[in-house]
């Protein structure tokens, strides 16, 4: 008795996900047919953009085409998801597809006697950057309609998983410490033949520790800060703690007023989880790593940003030799992030993976090392 309950929970939630991801094919269909040359698909595309119409760029409703959203959304939305549902009677017994077509339904019901308002479609002064993922939540979507070419997935991630829609690059404006690294040089590069606008700053001439002032215009500027500046012996301290430290929470305060969260990409690093191995000459970076890493837990937990903790194996450059190219741990990391990971492991070892529970779960604080001690 038991396991046929589970057996039919499986049977629906699988017919309502992969629905669900019908209907977000078909959503990127419609942003796609935007440019076609075809008169007729580009039409079709713009009924749907009266969606976004309802709810703009400004995260704010507009009740004057709360109709128009109705009938070029709402119903077109239930019918597709609708369909997709019924094509699993060729599969799975009935009782299972009639759950999920009665759950829609009574989402249809609810969303029409609030004129298309539902929990993901309401004005909002604030994205918050803790967002819903395997299950999409308010924030997440909203993204969808502060970036109407990403941000695919309605009820969960599954489409922008697959399709790797999770995360806006073109267009949006990134600062790179530590560019003239080699991974920060990779991670330009990439950045930029995706179509970003990215500007740097160099860590003695832009900022040093305490220093920052120099940093505000161009962090005003960015929406996304990503930290690839380090050292792996010389003054490790303030290159991988204080001054990645400082310039997340200078972000974060300048970033308070806006309309998304200011986004952040940290540089970890699989010492997080293996530590100085009792070498003399990995201690102070490896205590530096771990106490970055603790500080972003408190960012990845946060909603005032969003965080994403990059953790790679050893890559080659001019710290020491690795086995890989900075190029390839810059390629890897974009693949999970536009993929929305938010912990991203770039590893040939398994550690940066394995580092996740500790990263999450179970890392101590850790000293700071940084001041003499009294």
């Amino acid at each position: 008795m038991i396991w046929d309950i589970v057996i039919f929970a499986l049977q629906a939630g699988l017919v309502f996900v992969v629905s669900t991801a019908l209907f977000d094919a078909l959503h990127w269909i419609l942003h796609r047919w935007e440019s076609s040359t075809n008169p007729l698909l580009r039409r079709f595309s713009s009924w749907h953009w009266v969606h976004h119409k309802f709810l703009g760029l400004d995260m704010q409703v507009n009740p004057a085409y709360a109709r128009a959203n109705i009938w070029f959304h709402i119903l077109p939305e239930y019918l597709t998801s609708l369909a997709g549902t019924l094509i699993f009677l060729l599969v799975f017994p009935w009782p299972a597809i009639a759950v999920v077509v009665v759950v829609r339904t009574i989402m249809l019901g609810m969303t029409l006697r609030e004129e298309g308002l539902d929990y993901n479609h309401m004005s909002m002064d604030r994205v918050g950057g803790q967002q819903g993922r395997l299950w999409v939540d308010n924030n997440y979507h909203a993204m969808h309609h502060l970036y109407p070419h990403n941000f695919f997935s309605s009820f969960t991630n599954v489409f922008d998983l697959v399709m790797g829609t999770g995360c806006q690059i073109a267009g949006r404006r990134f600062l790179v410490t530590g560019a003239s690294g080699a991974f920060g040089t990779a991670m330009i590069a990439r950045l930029q033949n995706l179509g970003a606008s990215v500007e740097t700053a160099k860590s003695g001439v832009d900022y040093a520790p305490g220093d920052y002032e120099r940093m505000d215009e161009k962090l005003a500027r960015a929406d996304v800060l990503i930290l690839a500046h380090g050292a792996i012996k010389d003054d490790c301290w303030n290159a991988n703690y204080v001054t990645a430290t400082d310039l997340t929470e200078r972000f974060i305060a300048i970033g308070s007023t806006r309309l998304t969260p200011p986004e952040v990409w940290g540089l970890g690093s699989e010492v997080e989880f293996h530590g100085d191995l009792g070498l003399d000459w990995l201690k102070d970076y490896a205590a530096s790593k771990r106490a970055f890493a603790a500080r972003a837990r408190d960012y990845y937990r946060s909603n005032a940003l969003i965080y994403r903790h990059i953790v790679p194996s050893a890559f080659t450059s001019p710290m020491g030799e690795g086995k890989m190219s900075a190029d390839t741990a810059a390629g890897i990391a974009l693949f999970f992030i536009r993929r929305d990971f938010r912990y991203v492991p770039v590893t040939l070892t398994g550690l940066a993976v394995l580092n996740y529970f500790r990263f999450r779960f179970f890392q101590k604080e850790q000293p700071d090392l940084s001041q003499p001690a009294e």
